[in-house]
């Protein structure tokens, strides 16, 4: 999967916006204003930050080691860095649901009725 791809994948979910809230070359993906992914368009090789239940990032930083990392940046427990390109797109698009997933289910219950209606 390509920059290009997991953009593509992150807009389809709902209630989805995108902007650069940090620079000019950091894509952040919120959902009801939460972030849950943020992709760095001028690192190499392309990777993404996603939003992991703690338990499963070890997990996932034990199998996929040099692949997934501590967030970049970010809390590095609850946050992971994939590098998007070594890993399988099936299991990158996982890591995305489970990221907006965990989003979702900490939103508040109005959020949570304002996303269904969506």
């Amino acid at each position: 999967m390509n920059i290009e791809e997991l953009r593509a994948y992150c807009i389809l979910k709902k209630g989805i916006t995108e902007e650069f809230p940090f620079d000019e070359s950091t894509l952040v993906f919120k959902v009801m204003d939460k972030m849950f992914a943020l992709i760095s368009l001028k690192r190499f090789p392309p990777q993404v930050n996603l939003k992991c239940n703690p338990e499963r990032a070890i997990e996932l930083r034990e199998t996929y080691d040099g692949i997934i990392l501590p967030g970049y940046h970010m809390s590095k427990v609850h946050w992971n860095t994939i590098f998007i390109e070594q890993i399988s797109p099936i299991i990158l698009t996982e890591l995305i649901d489970h990221s907006y997933d965990l989003v979702v289910s900490k939103l508040t219950k109005k959020n949570q009725n304002l996303l269904k209606l969506l």
